[in-house]
This record gives structure tokens, C-alpha cells and sequence, in this order.
């Protein structure tokens, strides 16, 4: 779990849905090593020292990138509903 504090802290089972989602997996836990195989990251669970940044930065900026592109279709497609 991360620990950035959300502003509306409800909002958490969503957002690890959405990452869930996005990653292609059903558990939000497992998104981050499910990117990594998809990318050919050796990521493990546990220690991860002997990652360069780039490859660190190519799992976390898949996700979040993923993230803000759905919420963006589901902005959109709301406003198109109204």
C-alpha cells in the first residue's frame, strides 16, 4: 500500500481497482510485477537494488501513466453522457 495520504481516503479500493485494472491483473499488489514481466524488468519481490532508475521509473511511469489515461476516457465519457 502506498503511503502518500489520498485527499479523500475512501477513494482508496477504487484507485486499487483502477491500478489493478490497468495493469492487466486482478490484484492491485501484483500490478507493479505484472508491468515489470510485460516490460522484460527482473523485478522481485524484496530487495530490487541492482534495478537501474530507468527500469524502475518504466514500471512505476507505466502504471501511473495507465492510470491517468483511464481516468481521463472515464472523465470524458462521463461528460459526453450529461
Amino acid at each position: 500500500m502506498s503511503k502518500r495520504k489520498l485527499l479523500v481516503p475512501e477513494s482508496r479500493r477504487a484507485l486499487d481497482q483502477l491500478k489493478a485494472s490497468v495493469s492487466g491483473t486482478h490484484d492491485p499488489k501484483e500490478a507493479k510485477y505484472e508491468v515489470a514481466r510485460e516490460q522484460g524488468i527482473p523485478l522481485q519481490r524484496g530487495y530490487n537494488g541492482k534495478l537501474t532508475s530507468e527500469q524502475a521509473g518504466k514500471v512505476g511511469g507505466a502504471i501511473g501513466g495507465n492510470m491517468v489515461k483511464e481516468l481521463v476516457r472515464m472523465a470524458q465519457e462521463n461528460l459526453t453522457k450529461q
